[in-house]
């Protein structure tokens, strides 16, 4: 008996209806983690590409990496200023480190020769051979780019005075072009040789076709172009975005002041512009009537400061965009969550890089997106075709992956955390795929994230089951692939606790109503009597008879009633009845005015209910949701309600008239609330206050004396008003005679 009642007062506690959690598309399966597991372009789930760890450097970030014809890597880093050298089998080495703490850029020229530029108020240096030669000093805070030219000519984009330097010669270079911009941030030649230029923080692409002779390709409405890559058709790829100059400029200054080490800094984006000066070093001026930059890269002073760093959030973030050898641009893609740090152009398909756990996307032509892989890092800044594979590099930590174009042999994914409302029992755990190859594992706590008090896996499903987590609020499911699965949706049930409803507050207020069907005012009469005049062939006239003059009656404008209101709700959504019951304050059972009904108002005939305090009370069920024995209620209880629908007594008594001045003692008494104000007109004018003999009107019975001065000679209508706490009005009046 006693294993029963607790079986039943378990179950009382869970709901009727049955919940699912289903994830079935793109966006639901895109906020998991992924672990070597790819998300495709129609939503499913399949083993990912294989990918390797190439390279894990002793450093936060990599922030640029080169290959070499022999397939040589060199990678560049921060925040001890390193360049690493990577042989093609897989075996590393510090080739150098530079004075500075960054290197943001390297460069291979067609001899092989090695260039890395570091920041800030760093150099570009020559690597050959394992030896480093300051080649050209700047005078600027920081470079960002570097671009080797054909001719044996390299470029450099610097900031924070956002100029395009050309150097031709150790320690021999010039301004190649001002941009009137802060930064620039990316370099590339196009297939023509033209140089191609993005800048930061107002997102201009410039061609620059000479010295001082530019084009604006085009104007983004993010603050930073982040990468180019020129098309062998001419178009040009472009990836703008926010924030990655204000990042990598914190993370400069921070390590050159000792503060830098473990990880980078993350930012939000930059949306300020910053002015560029006319002083830098040995720099050459343009000529007078040289191009000037664009109208909105207008060039003012130089900052002294890491770009301001500016909240974006629930704005547009980054963006890829096309400019097709006609200069028309599309966008291709875009986001509100994710910066976009690298590209690659593949055939007709983009692969692009970003800071959404380092995951690496493929966009295809009809703009279709699939999530390629996802490194776990923090941000996947830099992309590089090698052969038949792709590498990526990382920032927290610095690692360099290869992605290969055959599928690794597993992954693991895990869904996002599902907040059940409340505490859930678990139902079962199914899907859809195409293949075999897949097993399911649960796991369920009470907080927010997974953490030390949440349970241990479950046992894996590899066919739907029941899920055998405990009862919790949080449940997370994760499903490892093997061979060649496609994994289309995956619905959980669960069975929600049922929580009581809640009856948040009641009102009660006293109003009027118009009374249907009230009779017509009767028409006012006119000054003269109303008769007739019968006319007759003999010119006799008879007098008509007399209808009198009736009184015209005035009628209440309105019946009163009292409006019972409520709020209340329930957690689980369930509809909720209602049912309201009073009592007087001196009762002791309460009488039951209505049940089952669903609105959460009631009027009662104010009539119904005598003067006097009363208490209401609201019960609400939902009991039409839930079986019995499961639905839950609960009721409040309103603040004492004082009725009082009598209006006070006022009585006259004695008038004394000495001149124009006039005393007339009142006395006014109510049965149910003390009396509030007291008032009196003379001859229908304005109502002038009274005051209480005691000094204060508090209490059922008053008493008043009103003085009137210099009351003109003749008759006159004095009009006593009493009211009490209810506003009920009394009123009383005299006549004083001459």
């Amino acid at each position: 008996m006693r294993s029963i009642l607790g079986l039943w007062l378990a179950s009382s506690l869970w709901a009727a209806g049955t919940a699912t959690w289903e994830m079935n598309n793109y966006q639901d399966f895109a906020r998991g983690r992924f672990q070597g597991v790819s998300l495709t372009r129609d939503g499913q789930l399949a083993i990912a590409p294989r990918l390797d760890s190439l390279f894990q450097s002793d450093q936060p970030a990599v922030w640029a990496v080169v290959r070499a014809p022999d397939g040589t890597l060199y990678a560049a880093t921060g925040h001890r200023g390193r360049v690493f050298r990577i042989e093609t089998s897989g075996r590393s080495s510090l080739l150098w480190t530079a004075p500075e703490p960054e290197v943001f850029a390297l460069a291979l020229d067609s001899k092989g020769a090695l260039y890395a530029a570091s920041s800030p108020d760093g150099k570009v240096y020559r690597l050959t051979n394992g030896q480093a030669e300051e080649y050209f000093a700047p005078g600027v805070k920081y470079i960002w780019s570097l671009a080797a030219a054909p001719d044996g000519a390299l470029y450099l984009g610097t900031g924070d005075q956002g100029k395009v330097l050309r150097v031709w010669a150790k320690g021999k270079g010039e301004v190649y072009y001002e941009t009137g911009q802060s930064h620039v941030t990316s370099l590339a030649l196009d297939a023509q040789g033209r140089l191609l230029a993005g800048s930061e923080p107002n997102g201009i692409l410039y061609r620059i076709r000479a010295k001082d002779k530019a084009f604006v390709l085009y104007d983004a409405n993010l603050p930073e172009i982040r990468a180019i890559v020129p098309a062998p058709d001419g178009s040009i790829y472009a990836a703008a975005l926010g924030g990655s100059v204000a990042r990598r400029s914190q993370s400069a200054a921070q390590a050159a002041s000792g503060v830098g080490g473990g990880a980078t800094v993350t930012a939000p984006a930059t949306t300020i512009t910053v002015t560029a000066d006319a002083q830098a070093g040995a720099e050459v001026k343009p000529p007078a009537d040289s191009a000037k930059p664009p109208q909105s890269a207008a060039a003012p002073q130089a900052a002294t400061q890491p770009p301001p760093v500016v909240d974006v959030s629930g704005v547009e973030k980054s963006a890829l965009y096309r400019i097709n050898p006609d200069n028309t641009v599309e966008t291709l893609w875009s986001s509100k969550e994710e910066n976009a740090y690298d590209m690659l152009v593949q055939g007709g398909q983009i692969l692009f890089s970003t800071d959404q756990n380092g995951r690496v996307y493929r966009l295809t032509p009809d703009r279709k997106l699939t999530l390629l892989v996802q490194t776990n890092e923090s941000e996947a800044i830099r992309l590089l075709q090698q052969e038949s594979s792709v590498l990526a590099a990382t920032s927290n930590l610095g690692k360099i992956y290869r992605i290969g174009d055959q599928p690794g042999s597993g992954g693991v994914y895990e869904s996002p955390v599902h907040d059940a409302g409340t505490v859930a029992r678990w139902g079962r755990l199914e899907w859809r795929a195409e293949g075999t190859g897949l097993k399911f594992r649960t796991r369920s706590g009470n907080s927010l994230r997974p953490d030390r008090t949440w349970s241990e896996w479950s046992d894996p499903l590899t066919a739907p089951g029941i899920v055998t987590s405990p009862n919790a609020r949080f449940i997370q499911w994760d499903v490892e692939l093997s061979g060649s699965p496609l994994l289309d949706s995956v619905t959980l049930a669960y069975l929600p606790q049922n929580n009581p409803p809640s009856v948040k507050s009641i009102t009660v207020l006293h109003q009027f109503v118009g009374m249907a069907g009230a009779a017509k005012p009767a028409a006012a009469t006119t000054g003269t009597g109303a008769f007739s005049v019968t006319v007759t062939d003999t010119a006799d006239g008879g007098v008509a008879p007399s209808t009198g003059t009736p009184t015209q009656t005035l009628s209440r404008p309105g019946a009163a009633q009292i409006q019972i209101t409520w709020q209340a709700e329930d957690p689980d959504g369930d509809r909720l009845v209602y049912t309201l019951h009073f009592r007087g304050e001196d009762e002791r059972q309460w009488k039951l005015l209505k049940t089952n009904f669903r609105e959460n108002t009631y009027a009662v005939d104010a009539d119904a209910l005598a003067d006097g305090r009363y208490l209401f009370r609201v019960t609400a069920s939902d009991r039409e949701a839930n079986p019995p024995g499961v639905a839950r209620e609960a009721d409040l209880v309103s603040s004492p309600v004082l009725i009082d629908n009598t209006p006070p007594v006022v009585a006259v008594g004695a008038v004394r008239r000495s001149g124009a001045a006039v005393e007339i003692e009142v006395e006014a008494a109510d049965a149910a609330s003390p009396l509030r104000r007291c008032e009196y007109s003379l001859d229908a004018g304005p109502w002038i206050p009274a005051a209480a003999l005691d000094g204060v009107i508090d209490s059922q019975r008053e008493k008043f004396l009103l003085k009137l001065d210099a009351v003109p000679p003749g008759e006159h209508v004095v009009v006593v008003r009493a009211v009490d706490s209810a506003n009920n009005a009394g009123l009383a009046k005299t006549v004083l005679r001459p």
